[in-house]
């Protein structure tokens, strides 16, 4: 008889599978609405949102439309599908982060899903007098993934240590698609990690990352500080950072 799963393996069957609660985190957005648009407002300032891998600007419009309610000048990326790190994607980011940076006059904080947290992140480190925070949704950037899907830990390594800028990493410990703890940031005084009930292909529709989103964005310029879990946070959100 074969050998039974390890336990490892079950809980990854079990979280693969989970990936189909998006159909309900989506379905949630119309009733938790009135609650999110309580969400704290910040300045207004320029977003910069970027897809996950494989995915255009249509799977961030809901987290996109979300935020230009509350005020900000939320932009899609405008590169299309991304198939993955090239010269061209790396080119187009820059050029288009650069842009909105120059057109607005202000630093401009960048929101990346799975694979577009990972581009966030550098372009923040290229430009860190340029970026007002970077938030990442389910990004294993610490897991050093190659173009191949195989991890590298030499790229691990560089890819890690966070950016000189605030960063706060949204995570989900039943995320089907990548490990979570390849999400985490290295805990410090500009780093953030927050645990959400999400799945990773939900993670633009879930109600609880688009608060979290909200109120990292709401953050005054220069003042940032870790989220906050007390109050009615402690009932949704992990409380052990």
């Amino acid at each position: 008889m074969p050998d039974r799963p390890r336990l490892e393996d079950e809980r990854t069957i079990f979280d693969r599978l989970g990936e189909f609660r998006v159909l309900l985190e989506l379905g949630s957005i119309g009733p938790a609405l009135p609650a999110l648009m309580q969400a704290p407002r910040g300045d207004g300032h320029p977003v910069l949102v970027l897809p996950g891998m494989l995915a255009d600007d249509g799977s961030t419009f809901v987290l996109r439309r979300y935020l230009k309610m509350l005020g900000y000048q939320v932009h899609p990326w405008k590169l299309g599908r991304n198939w993955g790190p090239s010269t061209e994607i790396r080119d187009g980011i820059r050029a288009r982060f650069k842009e909105l940076s120059d057109r607005y006059k202000r630093r401009v904080s960048i929101v990346g899903w799975s694979l577009g947290g990972i581009y966030a992140r550098e372009i923040a480190r290229e430009y860190p007098s340029l970026t007002r925070q970077v938030i990442t949704l389910g990004s294993p950037f610490g897991a050093g993934y190659r173009i191949d899907g195989e991890p590298s830990p030499e790229l691990a390594a560089r890819l890690r240590p966070a950016p000189p800028v605030p960063c706060t990493a949204i995570y989900s410990k039943t995320d089907g698609v990548v490990p979570w703890e390849a999400c985490l940031e290295i805990e410090g005084p500009q780093t953030d990690n927050i645990e959400v009930d999400a799945s990773h292909i939900g993670m633009g529709v879930n109600a609880l990352v688009l608060w979290a989103v909200a109120d990292r964005l709401a953050q005054p310029e220069g003042k940032w500080k870790h989220f906050d879990r007390s109050g009615l946070a402690r009932h949704f959100y992990d409380r052990s950072k």
